[in-house]
């Protein structure tokens, strides 16, 4: 019974990794090569569709202005996964640095920086990003600015925590033996030992900065383009729930899915990565 429970469980997270793979695949399709997937202008609007419910024409449905909102949910993928990818890869590279800094040197500079990572950490991500985004002017950069700092302290004190138990193992205190110095034990034992973890964080924070990126474009803090984002579609289809639920359901939908599938490749890298982890 437990092989037959263990062989199930096998294969349904295999189904969901492997559909997790396909749909991030097609969303990025969807960011690159938009044109060849939206079967309509995310720009023309027709009078006669205003508000049209799903159908073999119109798949999303249509909004306010008579677009179809599919196409519109698909160029407006770009906007959406390049701040869920900027801010990833910015926040990783800012407070990867500063927690293997903070974990290499240790001493008084390992607690200043610590000290101020946990302030930090004491406002939530969300309304952090929030605050920065206001007091800016809305725009890409500062979008993805603002998501990037919000990450910035999880990253600090993961890679710190990583660096400091790397510091202790054996193979470290044998290189240290025989005289190698301290930037080389850095560069040849410590930083190659120390990126899974954060590769496995990055991977799930893409998922939560789409998300909070989304939130704040919701909000009316994101960039005010031609083609919205998917949280400006949120917002735009607030007002028409109770007659064109399609408007916010549909981004809505895609979000979710998007934010699943992240979360559930990075649970799948987590275990993979994890040496104490046995693999099939």
């Amino acid at each position: 019974m437990r092989s037959a429970a263990a062989v199930k469980h096998f294969i349904v997270s295999k189904l969901l990794v492997y559909g997790s793979i396909l749909f991030l695949v097609f969303i990025v399709a969807c960011a690159l090569f938009p044109g060849w997937i939206a079967p309509y202008s995310p720009t023309v609007m027709m009078p006669a569709q205003i508000l049209q419910p799903p159908s073999a024409a119109h798949l999303f449905g249509t909004d306010f202005l008579g677009r179809d909102v599919f196409s519109v949910v698909v160029h407006g993928s770009r906007d959406s996964l390049f701040i869920g990818a900027a801010s990833v890869i910015a926040g990783g590279i800012i407070g990867g640095t500063i927690g293997v800094l903070a974990g290499y040197v240790e001493g008084f500079f390992d607690v200043v920086v610590m000290r101020l990572v946990e302030i930090i950490m004491t406002i939530p991500g969300i309304l952090l990003a929030l605050a920065i985004a206001a007091a800016l002017k809305p725009s890409l950069f500062n979008i993805v600015l603002a998501v990037a700092v919000s990450a910035v302290p999880g990253y600090a004190r993961v890679l710190r925590g990583q660096i400091l138990s790397i510091k202790r193992r054996s193979f470290i205190t044998a290189a240290r033996s025989i005289g190698t110095s301290r930037l080389q034990i850095f560069v040849r034992h410590v930083l190659p030992n120390s990126w899974s973890p954060l590769l496995v964080m990055a991977t799930i924070g893409m998922g939560t900065s789409i998300l909070v990126g989304s939130s704040l474009s919701f909000l009316g803090l994101g960039i005010i383009k031609e083609i919205p984002d998917w949280g400006s579609l949120l917002s735009q289809g607030r007002g028409y729930l109770t007659v064109a639920w399609w408007m916010s359901t549909f981004p809505g939908i895609i979000i979710t899915m998007l934010v699943l599938s992240v979360n559930l490749l990075g649970d799948h890298l987590r275990d993979y990565l994890d040496p104490k982890n046995s693999r099939i």
